[in-house]
């Protein structure tokens, strides 16, 4: 029978030792950005904005402007508000955006699917100044359009910039390629490069990013050896890709082999070649013999980082060891590393699986009061806990903070908590959780729309459906596709918690598939 999580977290409420830097602190800059951020965060209206934005006296110089756009990444705000703000800002006489706030805004546009506008404001960058669009925008745009679209697609969007980038070549190629490698599959990674190889010479950056994500070691091994008879050396990323790869493997003998070669070589294995021997360990179970890799890193100069540490608390986890789990937390916070979402999301993963809200809620009062802010994941364990348990409370303290913070996904947690709340009768409370959701620019799913929508007819609320049919039009969607029947649609977005269990594809992923091949 396994330990009760209570006896293995002794301390779940007191907050950590080590508290880091506060995310939102009290410097005049910061204060000049949140305040900036919530006129963005509240004005529904462009011509509004402009007039707001004239009567303030705060002076929006790069940085601030910069701060404002990855505040509004982060928050999930509405997009096409922050759009009229970076173009009141870009139409000031002499006035011209860094390219990080260039990518973050076509970031935010990608990431709400306005590929139109993506094109526009790429275009209008490179009339302005050309030299704003790098490589690194090539990986922004692309990331985006990966995301829902076909391979083919995705490669016909890296063509249009050869006549917007300076210099295009085997850096923007290299861009594609890590692309194709995150968001499609190694294997499209691999046909793009063969087809487009003879047009952009190969690099170190070309073969380190193609090793970079293979699974298979033979695979992995094909590219190392082909690299080497181009006549790149490889350096200590490439070898460390090499290792991840044996570690997926759980060829460890292999591992070991490289490494040694590494030292043959001159050269140091790093953090990333120790973090990889971890994880490595934790898949053939050895926790224990992972857990002492962090010390012998520390005895030959090199120290762990939090990455390090999550692979070997994540060791523990699998094996339900959650009080090794926790010692090698505090042992970060007392070595002056701050645990992040990824250690929490560990924990709030044995938490959710063992139906443990207690723990999973004085887990999230920890980061709160370290001032870390949770990911998507960490909500999506929250938030279905929550409903697990019927707690209606705690949920909406959970969306109350995500509105405030700006962390996590609209989309994802609304659907569990509107589902919560229509559950329990509480439609005041549904009603203000879909509204906030829309001034910020997020389309509630059509299936919480008609759930809230039925209890409003219930209790004769005809005004108030209304007003949020109204609302949801200005996503474009028509009365008819408002009304239509699309309950087979899974809203649960448990998935995003249990991958193994299926899903219904959409059928936009459908069509990308099929034309991918």
């Amino acid at each position: 029978m396994a330990a009760n999580p209570l006896h293995l977290f002794p301390s779940i409420s007191k907050p950590f030792s080590f508290l880091p830097t506060r995310l939102f602190s009290t410097s005049h800059l910061d204060a000049e950005v949140e305040s900036i951020f919530r006129i963005i965060n509240s004005t529904p209206l462009p011509k509004t904005l402009h007039q707001t934005l004239k009567r303030t006296p705060i002076l929006l110089t790069n940085d601030l402007i910069d701060r404002v756009l990855k505040r509004v990444r982060f928050s999930h705000s509405n997009p096409l508000i922050a759009l009229e703000f970076f173009h009141y800002t870009s139409n000031r006489k002499g006035f011209y955006h860094t390219p990080f706030s260039v990518d973050t805004m076509l970031y935010l546009l990608g990431r709400s699917r306005m590929f139109d506008r993506v094109w526009e404001l790429v275009g209008e960058v490179k009339r302005k100044d050309k030299g704003l669009v790098s490589e690194r925008t090539v990986g922004v745009v692309l990331g985006r359009l990966a995301k829902v679209c076909s391979v083919r697609m995705t490669v016909e969007g890296f063509w249009r910039f050869k006549r917007v980038v300076p210099g295009f070549g085997t850096s923007c190629f290299n861009a594609l390629l890590r692309v194709l490698c995150q968001e499609k599959s190694m294997g499209d990674a691999r046909n793009v490069y063969h087809a487009l190889k003879k047009e952009f010479r190969p690099n170190l950056m070309t073969f380190n990013i193609l090793l970079s994500g293979w699974k298979s070691s033979e695979e992995a091994e094909g590219f190392f050896e082909e690299m080497k008879e181009l006549g790149v050396e490889p350096d200590l990323v490439s070898y460390n890709c090499l290792i991840d790869v044996y570690c997926k493997d759980r060829e460890l003998e292999k591992v070991y082999m490289v490494i040694n070669e590494i030292v043959d070589k001159g050269m140091s294995p790093d953090v990333i070649t120790y973090t990889s021997l971890i994880g490595g360990l934790g898949l053939v179970g050895q926790p224990d013999k992972a857990r002492d890799v962090l010390r012998d890193m520390r005895e030959v100069g090199c120290y762990p980082d939090a990455a390090a540490y999550n692979a070997a608390i994540r060791n523990f986890c699998i094996g339900k060891r959650l009080h090794d789990a926790y010692e090698l937390m505090e042992e970060m916070t007392e070595r002056g590393l701050a645990p992040n979402a990824v250690t929490y999301n560990l924990f709030f993963r044995v938490f959710y699986w063992s139906n443990d809200l207690k723990n999973a809620w004085g887990l999230y009062m920890r980061m709160k009061d370290a001032a870390c802010l949770p990911s998507t994941q960490s909500c999506m364990f929250l938030i279905r806990l929550c409903k697990k348990q019927e707690k209606v409370d705690m949920a909406l303290e959970l969306w109350n903070d995500m509105v405030e913070k700006g962390f996590g996904s609209y989309v994802l947690v609304s659907d569990v908590l509107l589902d919560l709340l229509c559950d329990m009768g509480r439609l005041v409370e549904a009603e203000r959780c879909f509204l906030q959701m829309i001034d910020k620019g997020q389309k509630p799913s059509n299936v919480s729309f008609r759930r809230i929508k039925v209890l409003m007819e219930l209790a004769n609320r005809h005004d108030a459906i209304d007003n949020l049919s109204e609302k949801m039009g200005i996503f474009g969607l028509s009365n008819e596709v408002l009304q239509e029947d699309d309950l087979t649609v899974d809203t649960s977005r448990s998935h995003f918690l249990s991958p193994e269990r299926p899903r219904r594809t959409p059928p936009w992923r459908r069509r990308s598939a099929l034309s991918s091949r």
